[in-house]
């Protein structure tokens, strides 16, 4: 039977003392030849507590449309809510793997809630070093408890508590970018419909050749934004300036994307942000991206009040779902 979760695979790589070849990516894309070596990238770091109100509008604008990224400090989350979210996640992947395969995706299903690893077409047949965990939390009516793992037995409260935390936080941020297109505050979020929280648990083993593979390649979310907690081992990288760089860790800050819809929405003022991840070669990185996605029937596309004779629409209105059938296929949009 072939061994497909990475997990598994990282423990034999280190008996064998290399990796299997499908997990060697090209040359001219692995980490050691395209990073601006020691280069920390210096993101925009944005204080939500900030009192002056048209100056949080003006950074969050900037970096919405210079960046595609930014980090948010002071954004009213209890630190504790973080770090439990990161011990139940982790206490999860560390279950021995029969357990885990009980919230499996199951094969030939069309959705991407439970534990898997692969995802989407692979590019060259190449696939990352990373094994993971979706499922949906908000709204009530969308979630399905079958995917959210049993053990550790506190995992439901523990997610439920920071969901319950999370949402004034993405409401603000997402009116602070509607503002920040010279819109009302909700109508940036009334053009993606009554969202749909994914979260996402990464899990990318330690690697014994981190220098030939990636955990992730280089993409863009498909998301509206995606609100991500990682833990201390380094491995985000942002794509600026032909260069990539690594994304510099703040205990407790959110790191928040810019995703496909919302460049879409506004139009391209704000820029989806490329991004990939690299593993560690002695340490385990873990990370929780939130994706706010709009729901599969509704219809995104540039806001009408962003179109004028000078700035026509760069983008077609199409369902949610017809835009990650093409992205999951790789297929034009």
């Amino acid at each position: 039977m072939e061994i497909e979760r990475v997990q598994e695979i990282a423990a034999l790589s280190n008996l064998k003392g290399t990796i299997p070849s499908e997990f060697i990516i090209l040359e001219n894309e692995q980490a050691t030849t395209t990073n601006i070596h020691g280069a920390v990238l210096k993101v925009p770091v944005i204080d939500l507590c900030n009192p002056d109100d048209q100056s949080l509008v003006a950074s969050i604008s900037e970096a919405g449309k210079s960046w595609g990224i930014f980090q948010v400090i002071n954004h009213g989350i209890p630190n504790q809510h973080i770090s439990e979210l990161q011990k139940v996640g982790k206490e999860f992947f560390e279950l021995p793997e029969e357990e885990k395969e009980v919230i499996a995706k199951p094969t030939g299903h069309e959705g991407v809630e439970g534990y898997g690893t692969k995802l989407q077409k692979e590019v060259e047949g190449k696939k990352g070093w990373v094994d993971h965990l979706f499922h949906r939390v908000w709204p009530p009516s969308a979630v399905n408890y079958h995917y959210w793992p049993k053990n550790p037995p506190s995992y439901r409260e523990t997610n439920e508590q920071y969901t319950q935390s999370l949402i004034p936080v993405a409401d603000k941020l997402l009116g602070l970018l509607s503002r920040g297109l010279g819109l009302e505050d909700g109508e940036v979020k009334q053009g993606l419909g009554d969202l749909f929280y994914m979260l996402k648990i990464n899990y990318y083993p330690a690697c014994l050749c981190p220098e030939l593979d990636l955990g992730l390649g280089p993409h863009t979310d498909m998301s509206s934004i995606t609100i991500l907690v990682p833990n201390e081992v380094q491995g985000l990288q942002v794509f600026k300036d032909d260069h990539w760089y690594d994304v510099a860790y703040i205990p407790n800050a959110l790191i928040v994307h810019i995703g496909d819809q919302i460049e879409i929405l506004s139009n391209g003022k704000y820029k989806s942000v490329y991004h990939r991840t690299t593993v560690n070669k002695e340490k385990t990185r873990m990370s929780w991206p939130m994706f706010l996605e709009p729901p599969p029937e509704f219809e995104v596309g540039p806001i009408p009040k962003l179109i004028t004779q000078d700035n026509p629409s760069k983008f077609k209105t199409k369902k949610y779902k017809d835009f990650v059938d093409c992205k999951l296929n790789k297929l034009p949009q």
